[in-house]
């Protein structure tokens, strides 16, 4: 059976503040990784909030959408190596 659209949207939000909360700057201060692991963080936190703006607007499909590529932030600089992550559970694909 499908999910339907609010309880995936609710899961989403859910994994993206979780993985958010359990992600950590990997690369060594003052590199440039550093700055760009920095970055990977900024825009999942403003993924999350842009989600949460939407959901409140009633805008469920693209409050889904901003949960997703926040959570592909955190993915991607986790998988590259910039964001330190824990590797078991189901927060990330590492």
């Amino acid at each position: 059976m499908t999910a339907d659209l609010p309880e995936k949207t609710d899961r989403y939000e859910d994994l993206l503040t979780e993985a958010l909360a359990a992600a950590s700057v990997a690369a060594p201060q003052g590199s440039p990784l550093h700055e760009a692991a920095e970055d990977c963080l900024e825009m999942a936190d403003s993924y999350l909030t842009d989600g949460r703006h939407f959901r409140a607007d009633g805008d469920l499909v693209n409050a889904l959408a901003a949960f997703s590529y926040g959570h592909a932030w955190l993915d991607a600089g986790a998988r590259v190596g910039l964001l330190e992550v824990p590797t078991d559970g189901h927060l990330f694909t590492v």
